[in-house]
């Protein structure tokens, strides 16, 4: 029975926090702010209290699930309509790299050495303090970075050549298998797919890792 009730907690606990991960939507998951880990102990917790205290029924993880969603929910409410608590609920974004200059100052408040920092810029493509220009710490701990304008990136603009337009690659085929909706988006049978799939050496749509298909660029195809 207690194997039985272990695997009944988990599951409600699964469920009930799935459902809560839901109604809060995308930005609880990849932007973490000190206020979102707090969250996930917190929600731990609520679980793992459900699991091996035996005074505490499914029940109470379920209400105590609820109470926490409503005030994130609530929480995330009043960032909204009220600039003013953003800051202290959320954190701000620190430039940690002004001008090509680090600032000191800026990284003792955020509690940052300078190996961390230059493990963040390594992150993106910077090896040397000298290549940036500006670095900007966000509240989920990410790095922003602006290079010194002679190590950036030339864009299209800079070459001053005509811009393509810009197509997404929609998925036909996925592990073997048809994904007919986009088929029918762009207008295809099935009897056209299979035909294009035989040319690129594929007897059956079984044989396909993936297929996918872009404007002014046709179809891609790669076996198994």
């Amino acid at each position: 029975m207690e194997y039985v009730h272990i695997l009944f907690v988990l599951l409600v606990g699964f469920i009930a926090l799935f459902i809560m991960a839901k109604i809060l939507g995308k930005t609880q998951i990849t932007q973490i702010t000190p206020f979102d880990f707090i969250s996930g102990i917190v929600l731990g917790e609520l679980v793992g209290n459900a699991l091996y205290d035996e005074n505490t029924s499914i029940w109470q993880m379920l209400y105590s699930v609820g109470i926490w969603t409503i005030l994130i929910l609530t929480t995330e409410y009043i960032t909204q309509k009220h600039k003013s608590t953003r800051k202290m609920l959320e954190g701000e974004p620190s430039i940690v790299i002004k001008k090509g200059k680090i600032e000191f100052d800026v990284l003792k408040k955020n509690h940052l050495d300078l190996n961390q920092l230059q493990h963040l810029l390594r992150t993106k493509d910077i090896f040397s303090i000298r290549e940036c220009e500006y670095a900007i710490l966000e509240t989920d701990g990410t790095v922003s970075v602006l290079k010194k304008p002679a190590l950036a990136v030339p864009t299209i603009s800079d070459f001053k050549m005509t811009l393509p337009s810009v197509e997404i690659p929609i998925t036909f085929i996925l592990d073997g298998e048809v994904i007919f909706d986009n088929l029918e988006e762009v207008k295809w049978d099935l009897e056209k797919l299979k035909m294009e799939i035989k040319n690129a050496g594929a007897a059956s749509v079984k044989d396909v890792l993936i297929a996918e298909w872009r404007k002014g660029e046709g179809l891609y195809v790669q076996l198994y």
